[in-house]
C-alpha cells in the first residue's frame, strides 16, 4: 500500500478533524499509521471500522464516482491547509485533512489562492442574499473565487453571484461527494463542478453531522486569505467559521444589516468586539485583501452629467423637487443663496438643459433629465453595495 492509499483509508475511518492521527501521520506517515491500526486487535469502534475497509474497494468507488483524491505534496493541494498544522482547536477540532476528494474541472489550489470565503446564515433575509450574490459576482469579475459551504441561504447566494462572473467557485461539503448535500441543490453542484471544484475529506456514502459541518468550516476558514460574514444570528454556525479565520490569522470582514434583524446580532458584535473589519462592498473587500501597500483600484463607473457641476448650482439643482415646480424665491431660501444669485444660477441651469420655466415662471426638472439626473446627483458624494 502506497501513502496515497493509506490516506484515503484513514480519511475514511477516522472522523475529520482528529488532531491526533494527523499528528501521527506527521511522525511515522500514514502507511505505518494504517498498518499499525490494522494489527492493533483493538476492539474499540476505529479498529473495528478499518478492519471493515477494502483499500482497492475505495479506490474503486471514488474513480466510479468520478472523483480524485489529493494529498498533501500534491500541486492540487492547497498553500492555505498547512495553517492548519498545530493550530489552536475549536471545538475540540484542528489539525489538516489527511487528504481531499474533489470533484469538478477547477484545480483547486490555484483557485484558493485567490479566493475569498463569503458564509452565513441558512436562514438568511432577502437582503441578506442579494448583498451575498453581488459580493460573489463582484469579487468574481475582479478575479476572485468564492469558497463557501453549498448550504440554504448566504452559502448558496455566494456561489450564485459568483457563477455569474468570470471566475470558478469552491464548495467545500462536509459529506460524501457521491451524494452532496443538501440534496436539492444538485443542479447548482453541478454548475459548480464545470469550472470550479466539490470539496470534501469525507469518503463517498459519508454523511453530514453536526460535528461534521464545524469540520468542515476549519477547510472553509483555511483554504481563502479572507473571510466575509453576511448575516448571523446569535448562535449561528457561521460564527464557528469566523472563529477558525481569526485563529488562523485571515483577514475577517462583516457586513451591516439592518439593527432590527436577528441575523445583523453576530456582524455587529464582531465589528464591536474588533474580531472582523465593517465591509459594505467589494471594493472594501478587495483593498482589504490587496498586498501591503497597495490599495484596490476603485470599480469603474459612467461619468455623470452632474458631476460638471459647481457647488452652488448642484445646490439649486438638488433644491428643485422631483415633482412639481417652485418659484425662484423658495430655491433661493432652500440653497442658502440670495434670490439675484439664484437667478443667475438658474439660467445657467437652464442653459444647459437641467432645468425648464413653467407657465407661470416657476421651476422644474424637464422630462428628459427627470429621476435620472435626481439620482446622479444624490450619489455623487456617497457609494454603496448594489443590491439590485
Amino acid at each position: 500500500m502506497d501513502e496515497r492509499t493509506a490516506r484515503m483509508c484513514l480519511a475514511a475511518v477516522v472522523e475529520p478533524g482528529h488532531p491526533a492521527t494527523a499528528d501521527a501521520v506527521a511522525d511515522y506517515g500514514a502507511e505505518e499509521v494504517w498498518a499499525a491500526l490494522l494489527a492493533s486487535g483493538d476492539e474499540r469502534p476505529l479498529a473495528a471500522r478499518a478492519r471493515r475497509v477494502s483499500p482497492a474497494g475505495l479506490v474503486a468507488r471514488t474513480r466510479a464516482d468520478g472523483l480524485r483524491f489529493v494529498v498533501p505534496g500534491d500541486p492540487e493541494w492547497p498553500a492555505g491547509l498547512a495553517d492548519l498544522v498545530g493550530c489552536e482547536p475549536v471545538n475540540q477540532l484542528s489539525g489538516p485533512p489527511l487528504g481531499l476528494w474533489l470533484a469538478g474541472r477547477g484545480e483547486l489550489a490555484g483557485l484558493a489562492a485567490t479566493s475569498v470565503a463569503i458564509v452565513g446564515s441558512r436562514a438568511s433575509t432577502a437582503y441578506g442574499d442579494l448583498v451575498a450574490a453581488d459580493l460573489g459576482a463582484e469579487l468574481s469579475e475582479a478575479g476572485r473565487s468564492i469558497v463557501s459551504g453549498g448550504a440554504y441561504g448566504i452559502d448558496a447566494a455566494a456561489h450564485r453571484g459568483c457563477l455569474a462572473g468570470r471566475s470558478a467557485t469552491v464548495c467545500v461539503l462536509a459529506g460524501g461527494l457521491d451524494a452532496p448535500y443538501p440534496g436539492g441543490y444538485r443542479p447548482l453542484f453541478e454548475r459548480i463542478a464545470e469550472n470550479g471544484v466539490l470539496v470534501s475529506e469525507l469518503a463517498p456514502g459519508e454523511r453530514p453531522s453536526r460535528v461534521r459541518f464545524l469540520a468542515r468550516n476549519r477547510l472553509i476558514a483555511a483554504l481563502a486569505p479572507g473571510t466575509v460574514l453576511v448575516e448571523a444570528a446569535a448562535r449561528s454556525g457561521a460564527r464557528n467559521t469566523v472563529t477558525w479565520a481569526n485563529v488562523l490569522g485571515r483577514v475577517v470582514m462583516a457586513v451591516p444589516g439592518p439593527v432590527t434583524s436577528a441575523t445583523s446580532v453576530t456582524p455587529h458584535r464582531l465589528v464591536r468586539e474588533a474580531e472582523a473589519v465593517l465591509v459594505t462592498g467589494s471594493a472594501d473587500v478587495l483593498e482589504l485583501l490587496s498586498p501591503l501597500g497597495r490599495r484596490a483600484a476603485p470599480p469603474s463607473s459612467e461619468r455623470r452629467a452632474t458631476d460638471e457641476l459647481s457647488t452652488e448650482e448642484l445646490r439649486v439643482f438638488e433644491a428643485v423637487p422631483g415633482r412639481g415646480a417652485l418659484p425662484a424665491g423658495e430655491l433661493a431660501l432652500r440653497a442658502a443663496l440670495t434670490v439675484p444669485r439664484c437667478l443667475a444660477v438658474l439660467d445657467l441651469l437652464a442653459e444647459r438643459g437641467f432645468l425648464v420655466q413653467d407657465e407661470v415662471g416657476e421651476w422644474k426638472l424637464p422630462p428628459r433629465v427627470g429621476q435620472r439626473a435626481r439620482q446622479a446627483s444624490s450619489s455623487r458624494s456617497h457609494t454603496s453595495l448594489a443590491v439590485g
